[in-house]
């Protein structure tokens, strides 16, 4: 295989991996709604409560949004794609331990904030590693990794 075909396909394979951060805001997004009645009658929540528990990642996201430029000028787009990994992580294994809907709303935000920072970064990302004959192509790869998920 030719060097530049080589290296087109790192950079496509690194886009794909920096694009799972869609992917998983997609899924979050379309699971919330499935989880709603049970949650709700497994906390008794209320509507207002219940608007919480499915509205609260978005408080998350803002947050994360609004840190994301700063934590990649500093540590690095990679570095930051990775905690955003880790907060996506952290946030679906508390979801899952969670014995209280404070617990589980407060994983949620942590989960936000990881989608927050990823829907900034993943795409800063891959216009930088991209060459500019497939940039276009290669950011467009979160967008989809959103509508898949």
């Amino acid at each position: 295989m030719q060097k530049g075909k080589e290296n087109l396909l790192y950079v496509i394979f690194l886009a794909a991996v920096a694009a799972l951060g869609g992917f998983l805001f997609g899924y979050d997004t379309a699971v919330i709604s499935g989880t709603i009645g049970s949650v709700s009658a497994q906390f008794g929540l209320n509507d207002v409560s219940t608007g919480w528990y499915v509205g609260c990642a978005l408080v998350g996201s803002i947050i994360g949004v609004a840190v994301a430029g700063k934590l990649s000028d500093h540590f690095g787009r990679k570095g930051v794609l990775i905690f955003s990994a880790v907060l996506f992580t952290s946030s679906g294994i508390g979801c899952m331990f969670s014995g209280s809907i404070s617990d589980l709303v407060i994983y949620r935000i942590v989960g936000g904030v990881g989608i927050g920072v990823a829907s900034v970064i993943s795409p800063l990302y891959i216009s930088e590693i991209s060459v500019s004959r497939y940039r276009g192509t290669l950011v467009s790869l979160y967008q989809l990794a959103i509508t898949i998920g």
